[in-house]
């Protein structure tokens, strides 16, 4: 298992949707949005608010990738490994459920959350840092504002 370094968290921290993929009966890839996630020690965690596919998906077959960026500064990362459903009776559901609880403002009820180990990390940045190597996030954040709509 790699550990979450302090730019996994804050990009984790930072970006607002993720993205998960599974793998469903018939080895096809899955992938789904999720809105609420967070991380505990070297885990990530997500709330299982409307996944039914996702967690039937993962009880199957655990391997699963993981991906998250932030919109403004478009990077972020990917996650590959296991993941595991955590019940409502497992000890560690209520430490997790307390971190995501925040999150939802108890708004958006879940009894189950998906746990997810990494074995592999992988960068995820837009093609600009790459073609234009003097590009700085800050550049990257006004380009973006600019591009979603969001300045004022």
């Amino acid at each position: 298992m790699i550990a979450l370094t302090k730019d996994i968290i804050k990009n984790i921290n930072q970006s607002i949707l993720c993205w998960l993929a599974t793998v469903d009966p018939d080895g096809q890839a899955i992938v789904s949005p999720k809105e609420i996630f967070s991380h505990h020690e070297d885990k990530v965690i997500i709330a299982n608010i409307a996944s039914p596919n996702s967690v039937k998906n993962i009880k199957t077959n655990d391997k699963v990738c993981f991906s998250f960026v932030d919109i403004l500064v478009q990077k972020g990362y990917q996650l590959k490994d296991t993941a595991r459903i955590i019940s409502k009776d497992q000890e560690i559901f209520s430490v997790y459920e307390s971190k995501l609880l925040e999150m939802t403002a108890g708004n958006f009820p879940f009894s189950t959350i998906i746990e997810i180990s990494a074995t592999s990390v992988k960068p995820i940045i837009a093609p600009k840092y790459l073609l234009y190597p003097n590009t700085t996030e800050q550049e990257q954040i006004e380009s973006a504002m600019i591009a979603y709509n969001l300045s004022n």
